[in-house]
């Protein structure tokens, strides 16, 4: 493969990341987290309820190694270890998606832990928290994925 054919994994890691991201939030998280003896339940059941009850605040991830962000970091962990053949070949895809991977759980902490921060620079993630309609504006870190597939919903203007 070429060094240009690498570099252009750069953004489609970026891109098949935010959309993933999307997918897993709607399909697993949430339809399957709803689920309550479901192994993803902790995101419905405990983050979510934590969010509601404390203006998008949840104390959990003031220690990621336990409940929900250790469930969190298990899963992000998973995810990069099953495109760990991809190393090999797309070595540009792999590392951005292990870049994003990491960038994916830091903001999220952080809009978690700073709900101010995450009201005025996520406002599209404390929708989904704290608006009416908890079953919309899956993406997390960005926004474009849900203005792309019709499910941003507004519901905080700041």
């Amino acid at each position: 493969m070429s060094l240009l054919a690498h570099i252009m994994c750069i953004p489609l890691a970026v891109i098949y990341s935010h959309v993933a991201e999307w997918i897993l939030h709607k399909y697993v998280l949430h339809g399957l987290g709803k689920k309550r003896k479901s192994s993803w339940a902790f995101h419905w059941h405990a983050h979510h309820k934590k969010c509601r009850k404390y203006d998008n605040y949840d104390e959990d991830y003031l220690d990621g190694w336990q409940g929900p962000p250790l469930r969190e970091k298990l899963g992000l962990f998973g995810l990069v270890f099953i495109h760990v053949p991809l190393a090999a070949i797309a070595p540009f895809f792999f590392t951005t998606l292990v870049i994003c991977a990491r960038r994916y759980y830091l903001i999220h902490k952080h809009a978690h832990l700073y709900p101010t921060w995450g009201k005025i620079n996520l406002p599209w993630h404390y929708d989904h928290h704290m608006g009416k309609n908890q079953d919309a504006n899956w993406g997390v870190t960005v926004e474009w994925v849900d203005k792309l597939l019709g499910t941003r919903e507004k519901y905080y203007e700041n």
